[in-house]
């Protein structure tokens, strides 16, 4: 099996009363981005205006190719505090997850996630979500079989 070729993870907390100070100060770090519940954003590619449907926190981890997702975990669990108390109060107001996306170049790539990795998430109560994008064709950027 070869290595999965790229990941992806953001740390996502949200909720529509999630107030993205409030859980800066808890978490003594600042967002990648971080939004209200009403409030209006404009798009990066787009440029259109649209309103956040609900509040969130994101703090992102650098892209790993090849794909290391213990080491994104790794990357932004250090700059967050460790007391878990802090984490029950947000899981208990929040949805809390790891959004990760795993890219391929081949058919056939995995990764494996240790269980020190695992542990740290769910002593945070984080789930974890992935999303899996297959290789892609030269000839027409459709998925290989």
């Amino acid at each position: 099996m070869a290595h999965l070729s790229r990941t992806v993870a953001s740390l996502r907390i949200g909720g529509d009363d999630l107030d993205p100070d409030e859980v800066s100060a808890l978490l003594c770090c600042q967002p990648t981005a971080g939004y209200r519940k009403g409030q209006v954003v404009r798009g990066p590619s787009s440029g259109r205006d649209f309103l956040k449907k609900t509040g969130s926190w994101m703090l992102d981890a650098e892209d790993q190719a090849p794909g290391d997702l213990d080491e994104q975990v790794r990357s932004i669990l250090d700059r967050l505090p460790a007391d878990l108390s802090i984490w029950r109060t947000l899981s208990s107001r929040y949805k809390i997850d790891l959004f990760c996306g795993w890219f391929m170049e081949e058919t056939n790539e995995g990764i494996e996630v240790s269980a020190k990795t695992l542990m740290r998430l769910g002593e945070r109560a984080i789930l974890l979500g992935v999303c899996i994008y297959a290789p892609l064709t030269n000839d027409d950027d459709e998925p290989k079989a």
